[in-house]
């Protein structure tokens, strides 16, 4: 039996399942990961990009932080690829229970998916820092000033995305329904993900169910706790797997 045979086999079981996944879901759809050998960290910038998206660099430095992040961080053009159309396709069947994500570009609800915890928050979700007024993408690039700063068109304040910056800390609702998604689940997949960012990769540790696949091109730390590893791109793993 192959490791995709497997897989469906142990899909074609379960009822209960959960998908936590991360960079490397999207990449597929030509968003880039932050640590792979062409990945955001390893580009050359002014400043380290992982200085340019932290809290205390935003309120210091605006102009510079929203001139990285549209150019760097925003893709609006980018589509589902196949592991979030395959993932899409799992909760239509009423197998996937909840879809645990580290990205932040809205693919998954983009492919149908509704059950989402975004843990690191989403660029499509944008909200003014003083009167708290919110605003979808396309309206928060549209408020730019002539810094490139978008600013409420009620209050005139800087609107901030609704994204997890360093120094921040995770939305606890999302964490606590992400922690009892996979706390129930009897088969957890994790894709496209180092599992070295935390606290978000401690999650699959509350994983109490059956089998624990992942799927990820490279190693990772997880690996030899897994049930199934499969070093292939995670669109091709899943599309045949269902």
């Amino acid at each position: 039996m192959t490791d995709i045979e497997q897989l469906h086999q142990w899909i074609d079981a379960s009822n209960n399942i959960v998908f936590f996944g991360g960079a490397g879901v999207s990449t597929e759809s030509n968003i880039p990961d932050f640590r792979s050998d062409n990945g955001l960290y390893k580009k050359q910038y002014r400043y380290p990009a992982e200085q340019m998206i932290s809290h205390s660099f935003f309120l210091s430095n605006p102009e510079e932080f929203y001139e990285f992040y549209f150019n760097q961080m925003i893709f609006p053009d980018a589509q589902p690829n196949a592991a979030h159309k395959a993932l899409a396709k799992l909760e239509k069947m009423g197998k996937l229970k909840a879809i645990v994500t580290q990205n932040i570009d809205g693919l998954h609800q983009k492919a149908g998916s509704k059950v989402v915890y975004e843990l690191h928050g989403s660029v499509l979700k944008n909200t003014c820092m003083h009167c708290h007024a919110h605003y979808d993408l396309e309206q928060t690039i549209a408020a730019r000033d002539e810094k490139g700063i978008p600013r409420c068109p009620k209050c005139g304040n800087i609107i901030k995305p609704n994204v997890v910056l360093y120094e921040e800390g995770l939305d606890e609702g999302t964490i606590y329904a992400a922690v009892d998604a996979i706390e129930k689940a009897d088969l957890l997949i994790v894709g496209g993900t180092s599992l070295v960012v935390y606290p978000a990769a401690g999650l699959i540790r509350y994983f109490r169910g059956k089998h624990l696949v992942l799927i990820n091109r490279d190693a990772t730390p997880m690996d030899d706790q897994a049930d199934l590893v499969i070093h292939d791109s995670i669109g091709k793993v899943l599309s045949n797997a269902i």
